[in-house]
């Protein structure tokens, strides 16, 4: 018996993952892809102004 309340904790593990791992896969493009896109190059072109600015001053 000892044997089951070794593995089930691996177990939980690796099926959590993978759930994880489905999720953020099917999460990649559709829809929101643009959306998302455009909010990464928005915070990105915010990034360049502030070091612009810094090195500016």
């Amino acid at each position: 018996m000892d044997y089951v309340s070794a593995l089930v904790p691996p177990v939980v593990m690796a099926v959590f993952f993978t759930i994880l791992i489905v999720t953020i896969v099917k999460s990649q493009g559709g829809p929101n892809k643009a959306k998302e896109d455009a909010f990464v190059d928005a915070a990105i072109a915010r990034a360049e102004a502030a070091r612009q600015t810094v090195k500016g001053d």
